[in-house]
C-alpha cells in the first residue's frame, strides 16, 4: 500500500494514467477456491483521489462538453486499497485549465441546474393504448 501512496503523490490533475487493480468477484464456492482476484487495467485522465469514507482514484474516460460550460463525464472510481500499480503514461496530457473544468463538472455532479433545459413531453401513440 505504501508503494501506491508514493505513486499517487507523483500524479497531477490531467495526467494520462494506467491503473492496475483487483476488482470484486462473485461466483460459487465450489468453483472459486483461492482464485478470487479479478485483475483489471483502466486508463484515463487522472482527476484526483476523492472519497469521504474511503479514497478512490478517479479516472475520466469520456468528456461530453455542453454549450453551458459544463461537461458530462464517464469516469471510473477505483478504490485505492484495491489498486496495485499506477503508471503515468503522459504528464499534463491536457492543459491544467481544461482539467479544472473537468474537476468542476465532476464536483457539481447531480447539483447542476436543470432550469434552462428543454422539458421533454410524453407523446401518446397507439402503443400507449395497447395493454
Amino acid at each position: 500500500m505504501k508503494k501506491i501512496e508514493d505513486e499517487m503523490k507523483k500524479l497531477s490533475l490531467g495526467d494520462l494514467v494506467r491503473v492496475e487493480w483487483s476488482d470484486a468477484s462473485i461466483g460459487k464456492s465450489l468453483s472459486a477456491g483461492v482464485n478470487v482476484d479479478v485483475p483489471v487495467v483502466s486508463w484515463g485522465l487522472y482527476l484526483g483521489l476523492l472519497g469521504q469514507k474511503s479514497k478512490h482514484i478517479i479516472l475520466v474516460q469520456n468528456n461530453f462538453r455542453y454549450a453551458d460550460g459544463l461537461c458530462d463525464l464517464d469516469y471510473t472510481a477505483i478504490p485505492l486499497v484495491w489498486s496495485t500499480k499506477v503508471i503515468v503514461l503522459a504528464k499534463n496530457h491536457i492543459q491544467s485549465s481544461e482539467a479544472q473544468v473537468l474537476m468542476n463538472s465532476f464536483l457539481m455532479g447531480g447539483r447542476r441546474s436543470l432550469q434552462n433545459r428543454t422539458k421533454q413531453e410524453h407523446v401518446s401513440n397507439h402503443h400507449d393504448r395497447l395493454g
